[in-house]
């Protein structure tokens, strides 16, 4: 077979892996990023100062939280349970040293120490684990985008060929939530102008969408890239998708109001399933051949699928709202996490039936089953990363320590007898002095630009390497050096403090 047909056969005809192990690694990254906020505690407590320059909080950001979902999809992919049961006992561990440190300090009863807690106010202007969220869901994909082209990329993790749960796949509609969730619906910022305007607005929004997109379908066909025909089509790709997906949404949102947007994602969606079931739709989808009668034809992947994406845009919107609503203290934060996870599992409850009584989950078609899995999880997902914040407030109130970076900022004990005081003006340098060193902030200021990056690099890794037949430890080499070289560029452009967006 010549190098481009062995690739595409690499990564074609895949059934995914179970729901259970996709959960199971949702844990990991927030685990990580405790682990990482719990060092740089242990530290100030030791030091009384973060002295680090940017060269170490990139090193440290990056070892502690990239290289390790790198290493999770690849060598430690077999053992994930114990990874995850080891990070969990060195957060533990590290968690029990700062409050020991606290005990012999200042002597309080661990039940004041609970109720101070649960009554701390946070900073209102910021949502950290929103922005976690989608960091998160742009560096897992870069990393597989790479990496589903090695073998020591578990092929269960790959995109499915027509119904299955791959991680792939999961990656695919959280990037579309993702988008949704800090939308100007979700934010409420939408413009007070006519309705004309705001369509007209959003259509020149997503035109760098539309132009890489054509750079994409270009440069593949004249390179004779290898592509996976099923996956999108012809000429389709992710890039249109999220293109088309942002104006047919905000199109829909001008007409309909924001606040009952998950109404609409379940008709979009339940009518959508109707259809594949009544008509000859799903079998023109999954099973037609001809791809010479037109750009529909050609395509009819990307372009129906579509139809599911815009669903779960309109769900993530209706998410955005609620996790973004004021909330001042931990405990009102600890129940949001307890309706999110209520909201999760009505989800899987609903995803079983529909899986029994309908049809499976299938990402090429973006089928309801599909809309409530990605929903399930992603909540799932939130709920994690909110609850890893609040373990990193909770140790900083045990210790005192300067804010975390991508984490929740502590209003003063001096500001709390105002509630719109905010934070103290040393607070605020703090924070923003960590932040500026922050690998998280860095890919969130340029997160297109990321994205394409990560494209770019793995196009021309596959033209310079034999990635199927790459060994197992020169593979882990080729994904770490890959990511660290996206990183550092995003890093060094944050540092900057240059953002390149003109549209």
């Amino acid at each position: 077979m010549r190098d481009k047909d062995l690739k595409e056969a690499f990564v074609s005809n895949l059934n995914g892996t179970s729901l259970g192990e996709i959960t199971l690694g949702s844990v990991l990254a927030p685990l990580c990023l405790i682990n990482r906020g719990l060092l740089l505690i242990l530290y100030f407590l030791g030091k009384g100062v973060y002295p680090f320059s940017w060269k170490v909080h990139l090193f440290l950001d990056f070892t502690m939280v990239v290289v390790p979902l790198v290493l999770s999809c690849t060598v430690l992919s077999d053992v994930l349970l114990l990874v995850i049961l080891g990070l969990a006992a060195i957060d533990v561990s590290m968690l029990f040293q700062i409050y020991h440190k606290r005990k012999h300090t200042i002597p309080v009863q661990f039940q004041q120490t609970l109720k101070s807690f649960l009554e701390t106010r946070l900073e209102t202007r910021c949502t950290p684990f929103v922005t976690v969220f989608r960091v998160l869901v742009n560096v897992k994909t870069a990393i597989s985008i790479l990496a589903v082209d090695f073998a020591i990329f578990p092929r269960r993790y790959a995109k499915t060929e027509t119904y299955g749960t791959g991680v792939m796949d999961f990656g695919v509609g959280s990037f579309i939530l993702a988008n949704s969730l800090v939308s100007p619906e979700a934010r409420q910022k939408q413009a007070s102008a006519s309705k004309f305007s705001h369509v007209a607005k959003q259509l020149l929004s997503v035109w760098p969408l539309v132009v890489l997109g054509m750079v994409r379908l270009i440069s593949v066909k004249a390179l004779g890239y290898h592509e996976h025909v099923s996956e999108y089509g012809l000429h389709w790709n992710f890039f249109f998708t999220l293109a088309i997906v942002r104006v047919v949404a905000s199109l829909l949102l001008t007409f309909f109001p924001a606040n009952k947007s998950w109404i609409l994602s379940l008709t979009i969606g339940g009518v959508y399933q109707t259809t594949l079931e009544m008509t000859e739709l799903k079998a023109f989808i999954l099973h037609g051949s001809d791809r010479t009668g037109g750009l529909l034809s050609a395509n009819r992947e990307g372009v129906f699928s579509v139809i599911g994406y815009v669903a779960i845009y309109m769900a993530g919107v209706q998410v955005g709202l609620y996790v973004m609503e004021k909330r001042t203290l931990v405990k009102d934060w600890i129940k949001a996490i307890l309706w999110l996870l209520l909201a999760s599992c009505g989800l899987w409850t609903l995803l079983h039936v529909c899986q029994s009584f309908v049809e499976p989950v299938s990402r090429r078609m973006a089928n309801l089953s599909y809309l409530l899995w990605i929903m399930a999880q992603s909540l799932y997902f939130l709920s994690c990363l909110i609850s890893a914040d609040l373990v990193l407030v909770f140790s900083k109130v045990l210790s005192k320590c300067s804010p975390v970076p991508s984490s929740w900022i502590i209003v003063q004990e001096t500001t709390m007898q105002d509630p719109n005081a905010g934070t103290s003006l040393d607070e605020d340098k703090t924070t923003k002095k960590i932040d500026d060193l922050c690998l998280i902030q860095a890919v969130n200021r340029n997160q297109l630009l990321f994205f394409v990056l990560s494209n770019v690099m793995t196009g021309l890794t596959n033209v310079m390497l034999d990635t199927v037949n790459s060994s197992s430890w020169f593979s882990v080499w080729v994904l770490v050096s890959y990511m660290f070289a996206n990183c550092s560029v995003i890093y060094i452009l944050h540092v900057k403090k240059v953002t390149l967006k003109f549209w």
